[in-house]
């Protein structure tokens, strides 16, 4: 088999290197544009859209987050998805490890079953799970004259979890399959109970998988719309849905500046997560995706 020419690989290299930057640019040029629109005045919007700021108008910030009350959604958005992670979390990882290392009747039905519902779009099923919430508050009248299910973030949470379990259960299945059967041994011999080995044994060693799912939870429960539209019907927002009321009250009064504010409250909290995340980001994908 010839190996090819050195020149060839620079080459290879080379347009390697400029897809990569030119899609970094495409990414950042627009994130980078929102953030210097954000602390413009009103009357810079006027001129050419690609101006620098004159200078760090923050009281957009300020006005978002009082005035347009984006600083309660965002702790709602908060609350909502560090709850679900939570929720999905404390089911999915025994189940996942269960699934993975015990043989027991009804696994393959079930691991079918995980696998049906990874197909299954939650935007499309939506209506009926509202409906379901709104039969049982109308069962429990008589115990929460206000209703209980229906605007209430911690039964968002709990749907958002619900809805993911498919898709958490069958990646760390993958990766705690791929982890040696050995480490179990060793310390089973030691004396450690099946809770202790999942506990300290198997789950830091699969924290690349675990840090995977949790940055893909999170950027489903964060950007979510129609659920929480949906389910948060009452003042309680979600900081996506409140931002596209700030986007219509904005749009009417030109005040683009409290706009874009109210866009980097949403994007700022995705890309640290990502920042911290990111080298085992890379090393779930490809350890606990591939592996199998």
């Amino acid at each position: 088999m010839t190996t090819p020419p050195v020149s060839r690989l620079r080459a290879a290299r080379l347009l390697t290197h400029t897809l990569v930057a030119a899609l970094a640019l495409v990414i950042a040029v627009p994130v980078a544009w929102v953030l210097f629109a954000s602390v413009k005045r009103k009357s810079e919007f006027f001129g050419s859209p690609w101006t620098l700021p004159e200078g760090p108008h923050l009281q957009n910030y300020l006005d978002a987050f009082v005035t347009a009350r984006m600083g309660q959604y965002f702790l709602t958005s908060a609350f909502v998805t560090v709850l679900g992670l939570v929720f999905v979390l404390a089911v999915s990882v025994p189940a996942a490890y269960v699934i993975a290392r015990y043989e027991f009747r009804g696994r393959r039905a079930v691991e079918l079953a995980l696998l049906a519902g990874l197909f299954v779009n939650v935007n499309y099923i939506v209506v009926p799970i509202f409906l379901m919430l709104v039969d049982w508050d109308r069962s429990l009248i008589d115990v929460f004259p206000g209703g209980f299910f229906i605007d209430n973030p911690a039964v968002l949470s709990l749907v958002y979890a619900a809805t993911s379990i498919p898709f958490t259960i069958y990646l760390l299945t993958a990766y705690f399959r791929s982890i040696p059967v050995e480490y179990e041994e060793a310390a089973a011999l030691d004396g450690a109970s099946r809770f202790r080995i999942m506990t300290r044994i198997m789950l830091p060693m699969a924290r690349p998988a675990v840090t995977t799912v949790i940055l893909f939870n999170f950027l489903a429960y964060w950007n979510d719309f129609i659920i929480s539209l949906t389910l948060l019907p009452g003042d309680n927002k979600t900081l996506q849905v409140g931002l596209l009321n700030l986007f219509t009250a904005q749009k009417a009064a030109a005040d683009y500046g409290r706009l874009y504010a109210g866009m980097v409250i949403v994007i700022v909290p995705v890309l640290i997560l990502y920042a911290i995340v990111q080298r085992r980001l890379i090393e779930g994908i490809a350890s606990g995706g591939v592996k199998g």
